[in-house]
């Protein structure tokens, strides 16, 4: 798997250990030292990037500025923020602003090796960008009573409304949990199914991108994702009334 990765990380010694690490799997990495040259680097040529590692940290303009940019700009590349924070509030800003995932410092490098793979991986098992469609060729992977989800378009739609800016790990949470209506989802389920590693850190994560993915769901219609209390998240919209 050959890989070129944005770097924005301010620390020499980690922007180090971490370069070391990534040429050992004969990944090219471009650094960039603060918010500003993060930005420049990617508008220049954003597809040239598989993946970003994102420090939240940084001079002149901050991590979670940098993503929303990002975004702007792309609505699919992997972003892995890294940071010395820890707290559930960052988490959630982090994700909010489409991180697809979060890495609290210090942490292993073959965790986050580990992180990457499993990342570059689902995305391309989700395919590339495709070729215009119209609504009626397409098919659906899944329809419930009120939902519908494309794999290939990335699309989720609600009674027929899209259910807008969902990231890839929000996609990928409602689009397991959906394939089992009605079946509670623990939280380490959900880990090893929408992240596939051994997740290394705490699995409040899954809270917040359960979160910021109801967020979006109730912009179009009424919540489908249920808390079973003590034992994780289900998707049921078999008592939705359209």
């Amino acid at each position: 798997m050959s890989l070129n990765i944005l770097m924005v990380e301010d620390d020499t010694s980690v922007a180090e250990m971490m370069g070391m690490f990534f040429r050992k799997e004969g990944w090219k990495q471009d650094i960039a030292v603060d918010g500003v040259e993060a930005v420049d680097k990617f508008k220049k040529n954003p597809a040239s990037y598989d993946l970003i590692t994102l420090d939240l940290n940084l001079p002149k303009k901050d991590g979670i500025q940098v993503a929303k940019e990002v975004r702007a700009i792309s609505p699919t590349v992997p972003i892995i923020m890294l940071t010395a924070r820890g707290s559930e509030e960052d988490q959630v800003l982090g994700l909010g602003v489409g991180a697809d995932d979060y890495v609290t410092k210090p942490f292993s490098p073959l965790a986050l090796i580990a992180r990457i793979k499993a990342l570059h991986r689902r995305v391309m098992m989700e395919g590339g960008q495709n070729l215009p469609q119209t609504k009626s060729e397409v098919d659906y992977d899944i329809e419930t009573q009120h939902l519908k989800i494309s794999v290939d378009r990335r699309e989720v739609l609600f009674d027929g409304k899209p259910v807008a800016n969902i990231t890839p790990k929000e996609f990928d949470l409602l689009f397991t949990m959906a394939q089992k209506p009605k079946q509670v989802f623990s939280r380490e389920q959900l880990l090893e199914l929408v992240w596939g590693y051994e997740y290394y850190g705490e699995d409040r994560t899954v809270d917040a991108h359960i979160k910021k993915l109801r967020q979006k769901l109730e912009k179009v219609g009424p919540q489908v994702i249920k808390t079973v209390w003590g034992v994780g998240y289900k998707f049921d919209d078999s008592q939705v009334k359209s």
